[in-house]
């Protein structure tokens, strides 16, 4: 059985409790203890729901799935360094964040809750909206006004009622919170259910690499949903003795919004607070992350680091990756920028990053 553990104060609440944070307002945890049989899984289809054993939803009949996952592992020539890109902007809604929906709106279901709310720059709204339309779930999504129109349209276009909030992507999580104290919050960033679908990354990457843990992850990072679900997935796996060793962790944000590489690099434990100017890379354009500090515990103890790279070097290598066939938003291109300089990689190395969302969803930077 699973229970939900805060954060802040350590109360716990029962996994069949419909709350999305603690009463001390702190971001709550799931204390769950996975299972995994490796023979068990060469059986089952390539799914991210193969496995099963290692998700906390209870029972098979609430999974709401489009057989997401088991994305394709590539190879790409950095230079001279070979790194492994996981194409997750392949998915149903074109970005990873399938992986948090699925298992997120799973437990929506579960728990009987017929209506959510859920803010999002676009890539998070368009996964709840489509995962909320498979379930038949009322869903209320609020963006910032200047989203990608691409994706505002793909939200609405899948019936959920769409909320423009003048401003920043911060404006609108703050607006989404009147709404999340009546109605389900189904966020991507305070719900940990999320994170339970998208640390399956880190089990297809290592069942990919032949039941060996990667050297280094390099990551976009805005909430953290990637990072931090790639640092339960394996540390389950780790915990579980199916990997022998811990991967480093890179994170990347962008210059303009940097408040966790800020942070780490002047040795806080929480995010610095910034001024944030706007970006290309608007998935990761999150000036206060409410898991921040959570994001930079991670990356410190697995020894890894924080990279930043400016507005210029994001459009650069966006359209160097379209040279190569790979039509992906700004926000993936942001890791292949940090690669391009980053010096601290040995060639033996195996380095992976993921390919975090399709290029149809940003057509205006093609």
């Amino acid at each position: 059985m699973a229970k939900l553990i805060c954060s802040s104060c350590q109360k716990s609440y029962s996994e069949n409790d419909p709350r999305w944070r603690c009463d001390c307002g702190g971001v709550l945890d799931i204390q769950f203890t996975p299972e995994f049989d490796v023979d068990k899984l060469r059986r089952r289809p390539f799914t991210m729901w193969r496995y099963r054993e290692a998700i906390p939803v209870l029972h098979d009949e609430n999974i709401i799935s489009f057989y997401e996952g088991f994305t394709p592992l590539i190879d790409i020539d950095m230079g001279g360094i070979s790194v492994k890109a996981k194409m997750d902007h392949l998915f149903p809604s074109g970005s990873y964040k399938d992986r948090g929906a699925s298992v997120l709106i799973s437990k929506v279901k579960e728990l009987g809750i017929r209506h959510v709310v859920e803010d999002s720059s676009g890539n998070a709204g368009a996964a709840i909206a489509a995962y909320c339309a498979r379930a038949q779930i009322e869903c209320d999504i609020y963006v910032p006004s200047l989203a990608s129109p691409e994706k505002l349209r793909q939200i609405e276009s899948m019936g959920a009622r769409l909320h423009k909030v003048s401003g920043s992507r911060q404006d609108a999580a703050e607006a989404v919170l009147h709404g999340g104290e009546a109605v389900y919050y189904a966020s991507h960033s305070w719900n940990p259910y999320f994170l339970h679908g998208t640390k399956t990354l880190a089990y297809e990457l290592c069942e990919q690499l032949d039941w060996r843990a990667p050297d280094r992850l390099i990551v976009p990072v805005g909430n953290g949903t990637l990072l931090l679900g790639a640092f339960i997935g394996f540390t389950e796996l780790l915990t579980a003795a199916v990997i022998d060793k811990m991967p480093k962790l890179i994170a990347v944000q962008t210059a303009n919004c940097a408040p966790c590489a800020e942070a780490f690099h002047q040795g806080q434990d929480d995010i610095a607070v910034i001024k944030d100017r706007p970006t290309l890379a608007e998935g990761i354009a999150v000036a206060r992350p409410v898991r921040g500090s959570q994001i930079i515990k991670a990356v410190r103890r697995t020894d890894g680091d924080f990279l930043t790279v400016t507005e210029n070097e994001i459009k650069e290598w966006l359209h160097h990756l379209y040279y190569r066939g790979f039509y992906i938003e700004p926000t993936s291109a942001v890791v292949f920028a940090a690669l391009s300089g980053y010096q601290k990689i040995d060639k033996k190395e195996t380095v992976v990053t993921v390919m975090t969302g399709h290029g149809l969803k940003t057509q205006k930077h093609a």
